[in-house]
């Protein structure tokens, strides 16, 4: 007897059955074009309800440490721990916080006067603070006793040190104050000290992808960059007006962002100094501070004007601005590791956490919420120059003495641009060149 065979058809249930109700099943659907005329329009209204609803769930604040007797002067990031804050305050005062309770873990006075600036070694178990007392101390990170209380070295500086900042890798950190001086952790005495005739230099950074070059802002309005293999200064470019601090990019290693007191911050590549590749506009007063995201892509900047901004590097404004009523003037401002948060600390004695992405949810997403997300994503962006939907995804609401200011601003540049064009108009060809923004804000650059 011959035997049969059977042909049948084999489907796997998951792919037919929904993942939470296992009653509802999923069908088959035809991607055919002509079998959908109302494609576009009904994309175009689940466009419209997605970016209505990232405005209506965009809540950046999560919440503030709370604990300072002072302003809040600066802060410095865990290198490999997230939830591990330094701050320090104007009246000396050091605190370190745990981010994920909120809570101070550790407090002491380690200045007398100003907290100028603090960072962490690159291992994470000290770091280096230093003050107005001219002294630059080592401190434990973790404290096990109360001996450990005291600082592991202090050193004492010739004037007074206003920044540190430390080499990616090696035992090397760069200070500044009447010059920039490289010092090794074995040595009391600094190992180079780069002069370039300036009176003061209130910043210092280390390229933390080419990590031998380190640059600083002068007092002379002045950027200077420098080689730790080289016994001088490399190049110095001249602004309108000074640059407060500045941010290298973590992933191309020639950009950096300045931030300035003429209200912009400028992109430059350290290559061509000329012109910057960027500027970036929308602050109503000075900016103080700036700090990239891990990814590069981003940065944010904190100002007087008393709010927090977040620019893609590569647009012009910000994309997105976060205030309270009780923040005042920022003072510095960093991007957390994870790419998630921002922090913000401001001269009314408060450290505040926001979302680096105001209508991002918090914790963990189901496989349904993420393709949901994936897809409100892909139709904002397929929509984004639609007005309406341009509009909505613009549209902030910002204090009102921001939007006076802004105002005003936007006034003075369009009479100054009639005024030039007046000028282009009534005199010879040529006599009147047009200038571009991005080179009117550099005087020289030297080399």
């Amino acid at each position: 007897m011959s035997k049969v065979k059977i042909k049948v058809i084999s489907r796997n249930p998951e792919d037919y059955l929904r993942a939470t109700k296992k009653d509802i099943q999923k069908l088959p659907r035809n991607y055919d074009p002509s079998l959908h005329p109302l494609e576009a329009p009904r994309e175009y209204v689940r466009a419209l309800n997605a970016v209505k609803l990232e405005r209506v769930f965009a809540k950046p604040f999560i919440g503030s440490l709370d604990g300072h007797r002072d302003g809040v002067s600066s802060m410095a990031k865990h290198p490999s721990r997230l939830a591990v804050l330094a701050s320090g305050a104007f009246d000396g005062e050091i605190r370190l916080w745990d981010l994920a309770t909120k809570k101070c873990t550790r407090q002491f006075i380690a200045h007398e006067g100003w907290v100028r600036s603090i960072c962490f070694t690159p291992n994470g178990k000290t770091f280096t603070s230093v003050g107005d007392d001219k002294t630059i101390k080592t401190w434990k990170a973790e404290v096990q006793d109360e001996e450990d209380e005291d600082p592991v070295s202090t050193l004492l500086s010739m004037s007074v040190v206003s920044g540190i900042t430390h080499h990616r890798s090696k035992p090397l950190f760069a200070t500044c104050g009447e010059h920039c001086q490289l010092w090794e952790k074995t040595r009391n005495e600094p190992i180079k000290v780069f002069k370039w005739g300036v009176d003061s230099l209130q910043h210092v950074s280390f390229n933390q992808v080419e990590t031998n070059i380190l640059s600083s802002c002068a007092s002379d309005r002045s950027v200077i960059l420098y080689d730790c293999r080289e016994s001088g200064p490399l190049r110095r470019v001249v602004m309108e007006l000074r640059p407060n601090t500045l941010a290298w990019n973590p992933m191309e290693a020639f950009i950096f962002t300045v931030a300035n007191e003429d209200y912009n911050l400028y992109t430059f590549d350290m290559r061509r100094l000329k012109q910057p590749v960027n500027v970036h506009m929308d602050h109503t007063s000075a900016v103080i501070d700036v700090d990239y995201s891990p990814t590069g892509r981003e940065f944010v900047s904190g100002s007087y004007d008393k709010t927090v901004r977040i620019f893609e590097s590569l647009k012009g404004h910000s994309r997105d601005v976060y205030h309270t009523k009780r923040m005042q003037r920022l003072t510095c401002v960093k991007w957390s590791l994870d790419d998630k948060y921002v922090l913000t600390g401001s001269d009314e004695m408060n450290i505040r956490m926001w979302k680096a992405r105001a209508s991002e949810k918090l914790g963990v997403l189901k496989p349904r919420e993420r393709t949901a997300l994936n897809y409100s994503e892909a139709l904002k962006e397929k929509f984004a120059n639609h007005p309406q939907i341009r509009r909505i995804a613009r549209h902030r609401h910002v204090p009102k003495h921001i939007l006076n200011a802004q105002k005003e601003l936007k006034t003075i540049k369009q009479k100054n641009k009639r005024k030039d064009a007046n000028r282009r108009a009534h005199s010879k060809p040529g006599a009147v060149p047009h200038v571009a923004e991005r080179q009117k804000h550099v005087v020289k650059e030297h080399e």
